[in-house]
């Protein structure tokens, strides 16, 4: 009889460990893409939904020939952040990021999880005027 309340109790914990496990089961946002090879200031799409709590994939792609400083300080202060990915290397921190830069063409992968619901703003500093912002809208 030990044998099997062992065996069910361990099942029970390790599917309660599992079920916390926020990473698990990311959901992959529309790709926030900055510029276009025929308009550096292209932004196809502007406004991003999700729900807190859920987790979460995104993908910045600069695509123009500028230099991109995408700002969302106020949404990576309300997000639990996993890593940031670029180009397979894996950064992980304590905190949020301040901005991310683009020098050259080429994708950043944020993977997170909102813990705030609200909606917050995005730009590309110094091309606000030229329709460089958006939205991230978390319910």
């Amino acid at each position: 009889m030990r044998p099997l309340l062992a065996a069910a109790l361990a099942a029970l914990l390790n599917s309660h460990a599992l079920a916390g496990d926020l990473t698990r089961g990311r959901t992959e946002l529309p790709e926030l893409v900055l510029g276009a090879e025929d308009n550096d200031y292209a932004v196809p799409v502007k406004d991003i939904e999700m729900e807190a709590g859920k987790s979460y994939r995104l993908r910045i792609t600069a695509k123009g020939q500028k230099e991109y400083k995408f700002f969302a300080s106020e949404f990576f202060r309300g997000v639990w952040m996993n890593q940031i990915v670029i180009n397979h290397l894996e950064v992980h921190m304590a905190g949020p990021p301040h901005h991310l830069e683009f020098d050259d063409q080429g994708t950043i992968a944020v993977e997170f999880v909102p813990v705030r619901a609200g909606e917050f703003p995005w730009t590309v500093q110094g091309l606000e005027s030229r329709g460089m912002t958006g939205r991230f809208i978390v319910k």
